[in-house]
């Protein structure tokens, strides 16, 4: 699945060249300036990681970390800080704002996606096009391809969405208002039940191969996806 990936940098050469990097590696790219226009994309829907500039002309880029892992809303997104600043000390303070990984200005090309890649796999599995594999189904982002047993299982989008969530997320109970944040997010605004509807629909698709138990309802909580 393309993640989108929120570019927070003042430069705007380094701004275009972050941008044509992460396009060129499948991912959406979302440009901001500064924090406050950061915060305004981020108001209208949550990217899936943040690359953001130490050194910003508003707010620091360690303080808007700070208050992204302050609000609740957004203190599970992804980031990496990016900055000229290589002293030990300054990389610490980095990652105890909340930032997930820490780049050093200059970097290749290469670093910047193996970190990005990395940092998704770990922090957000479902915005990875890795294959992922669990109770007899593997699952292809990158081909938008399933198969249960080796046959290929014929989804629409949004079970496709909600499958590969589950696969990533196995054995945890997610309730209707958060499978809607996370595979619909948190900017669509859909009745709860729409969630009942796709997965109804999610295991009549997997039934003929025997894998709709994988998606099991916990009563008055919601839905998890288990193989035991």
């Amino acid at each position: 699945m393309d993640a989108t990936i929120l570019l927070v940098e003042d430069e705007p050469a380094i701004l275009e060249l972050l941008a044509i990097n992460v396009t060129q590696s499948g991912y959406r790219a979302i440009r901001a300036h500064d924090a406050a226009a950061a915060l305004g994309h981020i108001s209208r829907a949550l990217p899936d990681l943040i690359l953001l500039d130490w050194m910003l002309p508003d707010v620091s880029g360690v303080e808007l970390a700070r208050r992204l892992r302050a609000d609740p809303r957004t203190r599970d997104i992804p980031i990496i800080m990016l900055t000229a600043r290589a002293d030990e000390r300054d990389k610490v303070l980095g990652l105890e704002s909340g930032a997930d990984d820490y780049i050093t200005k200059p970097f290749s090309p290469r670093e910047l996606k193996a970190r990005i890649r990395a940092v998704l796999r770990r922090r957000a599995p479902q915005a990875s096009d890795e294959t992922v594999s669990a109770g007899g189904l593997e699952l292809s982002p990158a081909m938008h391809r399933i198969s249960a047993n080796g046959a290929v299982v014929d989804l629409g989008p949004t079970e496709f969405r909600l499958l590969h969530f589950f696969m990533t997320h196995g054995e945890r109970v997610y309730s209707r208002s958060q499978l809607l944040n996370h595979v619909w997010g948190d900017h669509v605004f859909v009745e709860e039940r729409t969630v009942d509807v796709h997965i109804r629909r999610l295991r009549q698709a997997l039934e003929p191969s025997g894998h709709d138990g994988l998606i099991q309802t916990v009563r008055g909580s919601g839905y998890r996806f288990s193989c035991s």
